[in-house]
This record gives structure tokens, C-alpha cells and sequence, in this order.
């Protein structure tokens, strides 16, 4: 196999493995973030969390087989052009997980606000 063929291989392997071991992560630790968020309602955060983590590797397992490809003006005759289209593939995942996961932190910081505000009236209304 010549370099180009491995460099494929060792960037799918790398990408499938940290969005897998990324996704395991946050299903394992954002559980009792979206209890809180849900205000303790458990199988709405279990819900959710499935649903997060399949949509996750929907858009980074996607993004990794769009980002496949080297480009045309990308020439890899030898492990030094491979191992910096690889760098700078695996970078780019590592990127795009990393603005997902505080995307999701956003929002759902956002919904734990409002659904705080919306108990703090409806204590005060009582």
C-alpha cells in the first residue's frame, strides 16, 4: 500500500475512535447535567442524552467522510506529507467535536436557565 492509502486508513481509524471515546464521554457525564436541566425528570434526560449521542455521530462520523478525501493541490509522496494531511485532518475533527460539545453546553445551559426562571415565578405565584 503506498502512503496515501495508510493515511486514509490511520485518519478513519483516529476519527472513529475519538468520536467514539468523545460521545462515550458525554453520555456518561452529561446524564446529570440534562437531569438538572430537566428538573429531575430522568427519562427525558435518559431520552435526550440517547438522542444526542446519535445525532452526534451522525455529524462527526459525516464530517469525517466528507473530510476524507486529500485535496487536489495536496501531493503525499512520503510519510512527512502524510503524517501532515493526516495532523491537519485529525485536527480538524478534534476541532468540530470540540464546538459541537459547547454548542450542546450552550443550549442546554440556556433551557436549565429558562426552566429555573419559569420555576422561580411559579414559586413566587404561590
Amino acid at each position: 500500500m503506498n502512503t496515501i492509502v495508510w493515511t486514509y486508513l490511520i485518519y478513519i481509524a483516529t476519527s472513529v475512535a475519538l468520536t467514539i471515546w468523545v460521545a462515550h464521554t458525554l453520555h456518561m457525564n452529561g446524564r446529570i447535567f440534562l437531569v438538572d436541566v430537566f428538573s429531575g425528570n430522568e427519562a427525558l434526560a435518559d431520552s435526550v442524552n440517547h438522542l444526542l449521542v446519535v445525532g452526534f455521530y451522525l455529524i462527526n462520523l459525516g464530517y469525517v467522510s466528507l473530510a476524507l478525501k486529500i485535496g487536489e493541490s495536496e501531493i503525499i509522496n512520503n510519510a512527512q506529507h502524510g503524517i501532515e494531511a493526516l495532523s491537519w485532518k485529525v485536527g480538524m475533527v478534534l476541532v468540530v467535536l470540540g464546538v459541537m460539545h459547547f454548542f450542546n453546553l450552550f443550549i442546554f445551559s440556556r433551557i436549565r436557565r429558562r426552566s429555573q426562571r419559569f420555576n422561580w415565578k411559579h414559586v413566587e405565584a404561590n
